[in-house]
């Protein structure tokens, strides 16, 4: 449970859900007008930082700068839209406790039949906590500002795709052929080859043939796995400027007249 002791740490805190899931900064703390104890927070959401919805604080946990609330993240950023600047009247009270499904921790106003949480009367009301310092005895006032929080949102940028199509080259390949030639030999009649010479008849006509062989190159194809392809992504960082308005209050001193 959050209490008064905790109202310093509540000061430019992070508001978590209970998914671990960040749903944004602190923008003001309001305070319950009689007890003082902080009630409900309103969280800027947004990629910028522009809107704030409230967020009561009944079962949330503080735990050094970061508020854990119950409620998921979508939950929060879809609740009823409420002018942070000012008090919260009877029926927006009523109508975040009812979108919330949650009671008001206080007790019932005489004048009224409905949860008005510790506000009485019919001016009862939240007070804003401003960035939730507490000057106690009212001689001193404090000055709050907005900041810009950058964010970021991924979104697609462009596809990449691999495409694969055939094309027609001409490759030249040197292939080693051999070819059969005829040549005329002759030889004198020897103790070796006598016998053959004298086979025959004497004298006749005759004819010898022989065949020649001769090897042509051909040309087929076969297809076979050269490499692989594929698409990869990798994460380049950059830095970009963004901006983004704030308000910032000022104070004037007027003195002694």
């Amino acid at each position: 449970m959050i209490t008064q002791n905790d109202l310093a740490r509540l000061n430019d805190a992070v508001v978590y859900d209970a998914d671990g899931d960040k749903i944004g900064s602190v923008g003001q703390v309001y305070l319950d007008s009689d007890t003082g104890a902080p009630e409900w927070v309103a969280v800027r959401t947004g990629l910028f930082g522009t809107k704030e919805t409230f967020v009561p604080l009944q079962r949330a946990s503080v735990d050094g700068d970061r508020i854990t609330v119950p409620f998921d993240k979508a939950t929060v950023k879809d609740a009823p839209r409420i002018d942070p600047d000012g008090e919260l009247s009877h029926t927006e009270e009523n109508e975040l406790y009812t979108y919330y499904g949650v009671q008001s921790t206080g007790t019932e106003s005489r004048d009224s039949t409905r949860s008005t949480g510790t506000m009485t009367g019919d001016a009862a009301g939240y007070e804003r906590g401003g960035d939730t310092r507490q000057t106690g005895d009212g001689d001193a006032m404090t000055r709050s500002e907005e900041r810009v929080v950058a964010g970021t949102r991924t979104e697609q940028a462009g596809k990449a795709r691999l495409r694969k199509h055939v094309v027609t080259e001409k490759e030249h390949v040197t292939v080693p052929v051999e070819h059969e030639e005829v040549r005329l030999e002759r030889e004198p009649i020897t103790d070796a080859n006598r016998g053959d010479a004298y086979a025959g008849p004497d004298i006749t006509e005759a004819e010898h043939e022989v065949t020649l062989r001769a090897e042509r190159p051909v040309v087929d194809t076969e297809a076979v796995p050269v490499e692989r392809v594929r698409l990869g992504k990798e994460t380049v960082r950059d830095e970009e400027t963004v901006a983004g308005e704030v308000r910032k209050e000022r104070i004037d001193f007027d003195g002694p007249r």
